[in-house]
């Protein structure tokens, strides 16, 4: 139906910039202006006996139909917003006005495109949102949530994911999250594929997906993430199906990456900071810093629960005489080899340290006996005493271990680790003795 035959007034509908629309009791339009062709991709002709609301992006589906039961019960309502999937697959963001003509029982509305309005104020805001999250964020995992939700404000996504291309010729995944939950397998081969384009080129990429089983399509997005030092990775986006990533969608994307790059670089620089004040370089062990930690907070634990605590302290046997014959480049490399065999043999809940040099500690919280603790004790021992291949040298490694059980033998952190240590010292001398 003509707007014409329905108002005397509509011979200048279609010169309107705004689009009109006027749907029946069922939600199928029944009329509409020329303006629909520019707002929503389609004519007044495609429009009429169609339902408009399966245009609407599923994000905004249920807000919508409360909407138009409100204008169905005679409330008029301006300044409503919503999104559209246009006939090209984009999204267009509309602002509307829209009343009820109760005698005719039909809906009027005007639609305003206000798409690029709202997309020079998304963009702004997530710019601002991003770089807040780089200061702010708690962790990797809570910058990357909050990147998908930023994101998907800016373009209506089914799914993110956000790769970590650091190490040349290895992608890896540090994030994927789609409409049907967190690691359901979007970073597949295509996928991948689009990434390695995107670093190459430099720019974000698009792909168009068949759907599944004749079903509709959807499209793929890749922009890299261009940091201080070069590409650091990737962002993945999947549209939802029938919709498709558009020039306008790339451009705002490959603006966007840029901060999310800087925010990435970031983060990893502060979870690098944080790792080296409380882990060794060398060999990846907590250091001394985060085993007092520990020890302090498996001693309260002890009290609480009455229970004990061990404490095993580690020394390599002839250690300065291996630096000096084989170099320190065989001795770090025997510390990093210890250090593995010793961890392997531990619990969960236990920790492996290296205090400095060629000192370890093992902290064994709710420890039985000192009988169980000094069991622990031979089977790190008889691990670490393989032989090992060190500059084309083998060498048998040799350690002196101490135990000492909390609260039997000490009151406190400190005087547990005196014991320990006095204990591993006894042990050498008696060993230098034989």
């Amino acid at each position: 139906m003509s707007i014409e035959t329905m108002d005397p007034f509509a011979d200048i509908a279609d010169l309107l910039l705004d689009a009109i629309v006027i749907v029946d009791l069922s939600g199928k339009v029944v009329a509409a202006n020329a303006a629909c062709l520019a707002v929503f991709g389609y004519t007044p002709e495609e429009l009429t006996g169609k339902t408009l609301f399966d245009h609407v992006v599923p994000e905004d589906r249920a807000k919508t139909w409360e909407e138009s039961l409100l204008v169905m019960s005679g409330t008029p309502r301006i300044g409503f917003e919503n999104r559209y999937i246009r006939k090209d697959g984009s999204i267009a963001h509309i602002m509307w006005s829209a009343r009820c003509d109760a005698e005719r029982q039909l809906r009027i509305g005007v639609a305003r495109d206000i798409t690029a309005k709202k997309r020079a104020e998304a963009v702004q805001m997530a710019l601002y949102q991003i770089a807040a999250l780089a200061h702010g964020s708690d962790g990797l995992s809570q910058l990357l949530d909050e990147t998908h939700r930023i994101v998907s404000r800016l373009v209506s996504v089914a799914g993110m994911a956000v790769i970590d291309a650091r190490v040349k010729h290895r992608l890896n995944c540090l994030y994927q999250s789609d409409s049907s939950g967190k690691g359901a397998g979007m970073v597949d081969e295509a996928a991948r594929q689009l990434v390695d384009k995107a670093l190459q080129e430099q720019q974000p990429v698009v792909s168009d997906l068949p759907g599944a089983t004749g079903g509709a399509g959807m499209s793929l997005l890749a922009a890299p993430l261009s940091g201080t030092q070069g590409p650091v990775g990737a962002l993945i986006l999947k549209s939802h199906p029938g919709m498709r990533f558009t020039d306008d969608d790339t451009k705002l994307l490959h603006f966007v990456s840029s901060q999310v790059a800087v925010a990435l670089e970031r983060r990893w620089l502060l979870d690098e900071l944080t790792r080296s004040a409380r882990y060794d370089d060398l060999t990846g062990l907590p250091n001394r810093r985060l085993f007092y930690d520990r020890l302090e907070t498996a001693l309260s634990q002890s009290r609480r629960r009455n229970s004990r605590s061990a404490l095993l302290y580690l020394d390599i046997d002839g250690f300065k005489q291996i630096n000096d014959t084989l170099g320190h480049t065989a001795g770090d490399e025997l510390l990093r080899v210890l250090a593995r065999r010793i961890k392997k043999t531990m619990r969960e809940e236990d920790t492996v340290a290296r205090l400095g040099g060629d000192e370890f500690v093992v902290l064994l919280p709710h420890v039985s006996t000192l009988e169980a603790a000094t069991g622990v004790a031979e089977k790190i021992r008889t691990t670490c005493n393989e032989m090992v291949w060190l500059d084309r040298h083998l060498v048998e490694p040799r350690l002196s271990i101490g135990v000492a059980i909390y609260p039997d033998q000490a009151s406190d952190a400190t005087q547990l680790m005196k014991l320990a240590d006095q204990s591993m010292y006894e042990e050498k001398r008696r060993t230098k003795q034989s």
